[in-house]
């Protein structure tokens, strides 16, 4: 099986440089952009399915990269992207130090009050693949967001720590892994 995993394209909450979370924001005219150079990019890869996070963002940009119709999209929340709490549409560069230090580096600082764990994130990607890895597929599109993808590389990368956070993914970047005995590895990053 071949995973192409892609964070959603841009969105205004993005490019206005917002901690974006769970608000239910659609692309703007960049991110539709970034999806159909990434869809072109790709090429004709048929896939066997299409999953999406259940926020817009990430729906739209799955039915432009793989080609479907959104009713042929498995929207899953388990891969939704992480819960920022009382952070949510705030400036990155105005959260405070305990956010900012946790989400710069959440190997070392612990998720601030009302913000999703890392360990959180971690269950609920097990969860999702546990469920994905019963299938047969040949070629499967997960689209979803930054944090969760970090999250998402380490699970199929068997991260040590479980997630692998740096460097960011970009918006419609996607990485494909292939399945390699019990585990999988990365074959390609593509950059839309």
């Amino acid at each position: 099986m071949k995973i192409w995993v892609t964070r959603h394209g841009q969105t205004d909450l993005n490019a206005k440089r917002l901690m974006q979370g769970r608000s239910d924001i659609p692309l703007n005219e960049k991110g539709k952009s970034q999806a159909l150079a990434t869809a072109e990019k790709i090429g004709n890869v048929n896939f066997d399915a299409v999953y999406a996070s259940t926020l817009d963002r990430a729906i739209e940009t799955a039915e432009i990269i793989g080609k479907v119709d959104r009713s042929q999209i498995i929207t899953d929340e388990r891969i939704i992207e992480a819960d920022f709490g009382k952070y949510e549409q705030k400036p990155y560069l105005g959260m405070g130090i305990e956010m900012n230090l946790y989400w710069m580096l959440p190997e070392v600082f612990k998720a601030p009050e009302s913000v999703e764990t890392t360990d959180e994130m971690i269950k609920r990607v097990r969860s999702f693949f546990a469920d994905l890895e019963k299938k047969d597929y040949e070629n499967v599109l997960v689209t979803c967001h930054g944090g969760i993808i970090r999250v998402i590389r380490g699970y199929l990368e068997n991260a040590k720590r479980g997630y692998v956070w740096r460097p960011k993914p970009k918006n419609c970047e996607i990485f494909v892994y292939e399945s390699e005995g019990s585990g999988y590895r990365l074959v390609d990053d593509i950059m839309c």
